[in-house]
């Protein structure tokens, strides 16, 4: 293929393709060539890939799941739930010992699975899923009860997007964020520590908010 001045990012899933870079021109000949070689269909700018919504704007690119999500508590049976505004309840301490009564190990970590990619694009739910995602061996009632709270969280958040502003000039500044408790965890004493990083402006690198 010809050589170009810009460098392209190519994502395949099976026989889809999502193809971005800097230089359109070099996106569209860069499609031209694969025509030339596979018969192929060009769907046009993305809108939806693999259970993510895609709005591309002049001003920014936002992404959900509200469909994924509206499945997922259909699956879980929980599609008429009351929604609740957090995803976990404050100083919320599990453990595997737990001699509640056992439920469904199935569903249980079919639900857990599916809040794993929801994480793609609701990093609010990060902490509470990986929480929720240490019982997933044996699962308990009180380990199904706060997979459930999660769900109520989801139901009252459908329309939570994720936004990356398009605007240049940003400073690419390299900010982190860490945190850590000590042996909270009941089961093992372990520590769980966190860190988040921006690179750019926190403001504008990345924001969360609802959808209008």
């Amino acid at each position: 293929m010809a050589t170009r001045k810009e460098e392209l990012i190519v994502d395949v899933y099976v026989d889809d393709l999502i193809i971005t870079g800097a230089c359109t021109e070099d996106i569209n000949s860069f499609k031209r060539e694969m025509a030339a070689h596979f018969r192929m269909n060009d769907l046009g700018a993305l809108t939806y890939y693999l259970g993510i919504e895609v709005r591309q704007g002049r001003e920014a690119l936002t992404l959900r799941q509200s469909a994924y999500a509206s499945k997922l508590l259909e699956r879980s049976g929980m599609s008429e739930c009351k929604p609740c505004v957090t995803p976990m309840e404050e100083r919320l301490k599990l453990t595997k010992a737990s001699t509640a009564a056992k439920v469904d190990t199935t569903l249980n970590r079919s639900i857990v699975g599916g809040l794993h990619y929801l994480v793609h694009t609701r990093p609010d739910i990060a902490f509470a899923m990986g929480y929720v995602s240490r019982f997933m061996e044996d699962p308990r009632e009180d380990h199904w009860a706060a997979v459930k709270r999660l769900l109520h969280y989801i139901k009252g958040t459908m329309d939570h997007v994720i936004v990356f502003p398009m605007t240049g000039g940003s400073s690419l500044q390299l900010t982190v964020f860490s945190d850590a408790d000590m042996a909270r965890d009941i089961d093992g004493r372990w520590s769980t520590s966190g860190v988040l990083f921006f690179l750019g402006s926190i403001r504008s690198v990345l924001k969360f908010e609802e959808a209008n």
